[in-house]
């Protein structure tokens, strides 16, 4: 069989490698145990791969070996009889026949993996590193670039939110039914910011395809629910637009003024496929709804064909169940669509979001196109002031046109 390039070596580990960090985790009790023989069971793999071509299951070959490598490292560390007992360990073994089989009403280790990531113990920015760490196959050096960190200062954090996971003792486990609500919402957040860091960052787009690979494993693992299908259907969507929203000189381009032969058909089709099944389920929740708005945008051939009114029943709905000033930001911007700049202005003026710079932005439009330029201008100035990215901020100190949700 011929060998594969490390690039191709590369991929199927980072598909694989979660699936294997969970299960040993699982098996050992150890998160850098699990963690540090996955890492060579991958080097192994480097060498091996390169000349021999990838097993027919390379996820099997990598839990197998890294076990391998995992009982070795406790041997030469005198933690055989702690661990190992635990396990009942008869034999080595060539294959992964012998590790114990999973247990408990949820039969997939990762799904547990993420749900201790997103522990609520730990801060949101030690959650979403964890889960690109040990879930999505994220190098530290990677993690570390999306946070915009040091390869050493990541490390450090990463290090600390896994001690913290032991020093709490938190349990490697899907929560109980009257947990999974309020456990679940934090879990789709972290999965949605990784995408939105993605989006928002020149240098970091593989973090949408990673987050939207997350939200693939989660609709797999909890078929069931439709907030995780919501957002996966909200990823989807957004993904399917996402080559039109930057222009070849790194400028942005908002909705109203995207090339909709560019947005991928495919994927489009595939998001409303998901919104339906969604409605047909009528348990109406925050992401369920925003992918709705997204397949209505996705159904017009151009923005004059939107269907503003149907866009703000759905933000009347978003906003009953997620009640903040962000959703009542785009709830205005949807009805100054509908019902003209005025009325929307009005309902802007009320909310306080002085230091989210969309509000200024909204309210810079909405003064532009009422004819009140000078206080348009000083509007989008601010709005510029407080834009995370070059290409906003460019946007806005040209006096965006279009400025739509």
């Amino acid at each position: 069989m011929a060998g594969i390039d490390e690039a191709a070596m590369g991929r199927i580990f980072r598909d694989n490698s979660g699936r294997s960090v969970a299960t040993l985790i699982r098996v050992f009790g150890d998160i850098d145990v699990a963690e540090d023989a996955v890492q060579e069971a991958y080097a192994v793999a480097l060498s091996k791969w390169a000349r021999d071509g990838p097993p027919p299951n390379p996820g099997g070959w990598i839990t197998t070996t890294a076990r391998k490598r995992a009982i070795d490292r406790l041997r030469r560390e005198s933690r055989e009889r702690e661990l190992l007992g635990r396990m009942a360990v008869s034999s080595l073994g060539n294959d992964d026949h012998d590790i114990p089989e999973e247990t408990g009403p949820v039969q997939d280790d990762r799904l547990r993996l993420i749900f201790t990531c997103c522990h609520p113990a730990l801060s949101t920015e030690a959650q979403v590193a964890l889960t690109l760490r040990l879930l999505g196959g994220l190098s530290t050096e990677e993690v570390a670039r999306s946070f915009l960190l040091a390869e050493p200062t990541m490390a450090q954090r990463l290090v600390r939110a896994k001690h913290k996971i032991k020093a709490a003792r938190i349990p490697y486990r899907v929560p109980a039914d009257h947990e999974l609500p309020d456990r679940l919402r934090a879990v789709l957040s972290v999965v949605y910011l990784i995408y939105n860091a993605g989006l928002n960052s020149p240098t970091e787009r593989g973090l949408c395809a990673e987050a939207i690979r997350l939200g693939r494993l989660l609709s797999t693992l909890m078929p069931d629910e439709p907030e995780v299908a919501g957002l996966l259907a909200l990823l989807v969507l957004t993904e399917a637009r996402r080559a039109s929203r930057i222009r070849a000189d790194g400028s942005l381009v908002v909705l109203g003024e995207q090339d909709r032969s560019r947005w991928d058909r495919t994927a489009i089709e595939e998001g409303q496929r998901i919104v339906r099944w969604c409605l047909r389920r009528n348990q109406p929740g925050p992401y369920q709804l925003q992918a709705a708005i997204n397949a209505v945008h996705a159904d017009a051939a151009t923005v004059e064909d939107t269907d503003w009114s149907q866009i703000v029943a759905l933000y009347d709905q978003l906003l009953a169940v997620a009640p903040t000033p962000v959703v009542a930001l785009n709830r205005a911007v949807a009805i100054g669509e509908a019902r003209g700049p005025e009325a929307a202005l009005a309902l802007v003026h009320e909310l306080d979001l002085e230091n989210y710079y969309p509000f200024h932005a909204t309210r810079a439009d909405l003064l532009r196109r009422l004819g009140r330029e000078s206080e348009a201008a000083a509007a989008y100035a601010r709005a510029a002031a407080l834009a995370p990215t070059d290409a906003e901020r460019d946007f806005l100190r040209r006096g965006g046109r279009g400025h739509r949700p």
